[in-house]
């Protein structure tokens, strides 16, 4: 039986979410829920090898010419391997983060295919349309608001500005992931989930989210 895209998107939010909620609980009663953070550091360095993997089988020609834009692609993942042990230090912050971008994520795509509409930027992703960043903003924004009811210790206005902040955030990383893709020449970042691409295909709605994250921890 063939899993759909869609099942398959919400399998691994689902358990993106269950995983650092589990460590947001333990966290009081059991020091070594640290250990996420290592789990964290994993799926980027594992994204970077796949990653390096898929684009050495390219072409010659494509390998040389983009070869600039992949360095610089590498170099940010190594800064976002960094910020990922610092904010995963802190469960409750990555999953409040991963509970907006799971929002922005799944409400971006809901919205899209039910009002459809004018694209945001076809040459980079033709199912992105203006009125699926709005509907997944409105989502994160939602899901922040709601991550109110775990955390007492946030006001509201402060959820709503982090839900609409990061929603926003997670939506062009998800462009410029698009973007890096289609000048390295490479559809996915690898073929690990199949139909679904790879970590970095999942994960690149943190692509800004944690440097911002991280600037405000340092």
């Amino acid at each position: 039986m063939k899993i759909s895209n869609v099942v398959l998107r919400c399998i691994t939010a689902a358990i993106m979410v269950a995983v650092l909620f589990l460590a947001f609980v333990l966290e009081i009663n059991w020091p070594g829920i640290h250990a996420v953070r290592w789990l964290s550091v994993a799926v980027v360095l594992w994204g970077i090898v796949e990653t390096v993997i898929c684009y050495t089988k390219t072409s010659p020609e494509n390998f040389q010419k983009n070869a600039i834009v992949f360095i610089m692609f590498l170099t940010w993942l190594v800064f976002l391997l960094n910020a990922a042990y610092v904010v995963s230090i802190r469960p409750w912050i990555m999953l409040w983060m991963a509970m907006i971008i799971v929002g922005a994520d799944v409400g971006g795509w809901m919205f899209g295919k039910l009002l459809g509409g004018d694209k945001m930027w076809e040459r980079l992703s033709a199912g992105k349309t203006w009125a699926g960043q709005i509907g997944g903003v409105i989502c994160g924004t939602i899901m922040s608001v709601f991550y109110g009811f775990i955390s007492t210790t946030t006001s509201l206005p402060e959820l709503i500005w982090v839900g609409i902040s990061v929603a926003l955030l997670s939506q062009y990383g998800d462009l410029t992931a698009s973007f890096i893709k289609r000048r390295l020449g490479i559809k996915d970042f690898s073929n690990l989930l199949p139909g679904h691409g790879g970590i970095l295909d999942r994960f690149d709605g943190w692509i800004y989210v944690l440097p911002l994250v991280w600037f405000i921890i340092r």
